[in-house]
Protein backbone atom coordinates (compact mmCIF):
# COMPACT_ATOMS: atom_id res chain seq x y z
CA UNK A 1 0.00 0.00 0.00
CA UNK A 2 1.42 3.21 -1.16
CA UNK A 3 1.14 6.16 1.07
CA UNK A 4 2.91 8.73 -0.25
CA UNK A 5 1.88 12.40 -1.09
CA UNK A 6 2.22 13.02 -4.69
CA UNK A 7 1.87 16.92 -6.52
CA UNK A 8 -1.70 18.29 -6.48
CA UNK A 9 -3.52 15.65 -4.32
CA UNK A 10 -3.44 17.84 -1.14
CA UNK A 11 -3.49 21.56 -1.38
CA UNK A 12 -2.80 24.22 1.21
CA UNK A 13 -4.80 26.23 3.44
CA UNK A 14 -5.36 29.84 2.96
CA UNK A 15 -3.83 30.74 5.88
CA UNK A 16 -0.39 28.91 4.83
CA UNK A 17 -0.63 30.81 1.39
CA UNK A 18 -1.29 34.41 2.91
CA UNK A 19 1.73 33.80 5.23
CA UNK A 20 3.99 32.71 2.14
CA UNK A 21 2.90 35.45 -0.39
CA UNK A 22 4.17 38.35 2.66
CA UNK A 23 7.14 36.63 4.01
CA UNK A 24 8.21 36.17 0.16
CA UNK A 25 8.42 40.00 0.08
CA UNK A 26 11.04 39.68 2.42
CA UNK A 27 14.77 39.09 0.92
CA UNK A 28 16.51 36.05 1.79
CA UNK A 29 19.91 37.97 3.31
CA UNK A 30 17.38 39.23 5.66
CA UNK A 31 17.03 35.47 7.27
CA UNK A 32 20.64 35.32 6.94
CA UNK A 33 21.21 38.65 8.44
CA UNK A 34 18.77 38.14 11.35
CA UNK A 35 20.85 34.33 12.53
CA UNK A 36 23.96 36.66 12.28
CA UNK A 37 22.86 39.00 14.22
CA UNK A 38 21.36 36.79 17.20
CA UNK A 39 25.01 35.54 16.94
CA UNK A 40 26.39 38.27 17.80
CA UNK A 41 23.87 39.20 20.34
CA UNK A 42 24.59 35.67 22.00
CA UNK A 43 28.33 36.68 22.22
CA UNK A 44 27.77 40.02 23.63
CA UNK A 45 25.76 38.29 26.14
CA UNK A 46 28.43 35.81 26.94
CA UNK A 47 30.86 38.27 27.40
CA UNK A 48 28.80 40.03 29.70
CA UNK A 49 28.55 36.68 31.72
CA UNK A 50 24.29 36.28 31.31
CA UNK A 51 24.56 32.80 30.27
CA UNK A 52 20.90 32.06 29.84
CA UNK A 53 20.47 35.42 28.02
CA UNK A 54 23.13 34.47 25.68
CA UNK A 55 22.04 30.72 25.23
CA UNK A 56 18.08 31.95 24.80
CA UNK A 57 19.60 34.59 22.00
CA UNK A 58 22.23 32.26 20.54
CA UNK A 59 19.17 29.73 19.55
CA UNK A 60 17.50 31.78 17.13
CA UNK A 61 19.92 31.24 14.71
CA UNK A 62 18.72 28.11 13.38
CA UNK A 63 14.88 28.91 13.24
CA UNK A 64 16.29 32.33 11.34
CA UNK A 65 18.15 29.99 8.77
CA UNK A 66 15.34 27.66 8.74
CA UNK A 67 12.77 30.08 7.74
CA UNK A 68 15.33 31.37 5.33
CA UNK A 69 15.22 27.88 3.10
CA UNK A 70 11.66 27.99 3.36
CA UNK A 71 11.55 31.60 2.05
CA UNK A 72 13.29 30.59 -0.77
CA UNK A 73 11.53 27.53 -1.44
CA UNK A 74 8.64 29.04 -1.47
CA UNK A 75 9.81 31.80 -4.11
CA UNK A 76 11.45 29.30 -5.99
CA UNK A 77 8.37 26.18 -6.34
CA UNK A 78 5.37 28.12 -5.03
CA UNK A 79 3.09 26.83 -2.04
CA UNK A 80 1.81 23.81 -3.61
CA UNK A 81 1.03 22.30 -6.90
CA UNK A 82 -2.68 22.75 -7.29
CA UNK A 83 -2.25 27.02 -6.78
CA UNK A 84 0.85 26.32 -9.89
CA UNK A 85 -1.48 24.20 -11.97
CA UNK A 86 -4.28 26.86 -11.51
CA UNK A 87 -1.93 30.05 -11.78
CA UNK A 88 -0.55 28.12 -14.93
CA UNK A 89 -3.92 27.42 -16.39
CA UNK A 90 -5.51 31.11 -16.12
CA UNK A 91 -2.41 32.67 -18.04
Amino acid sequence: MDHRVHAGEVAEDQVTAYLERNSSQLPSSFFLGAALASMVASLSFQVAHKDKQALFIGQWAAPFLLLGIYNKMVKQHGSDAVSREEHKDAA
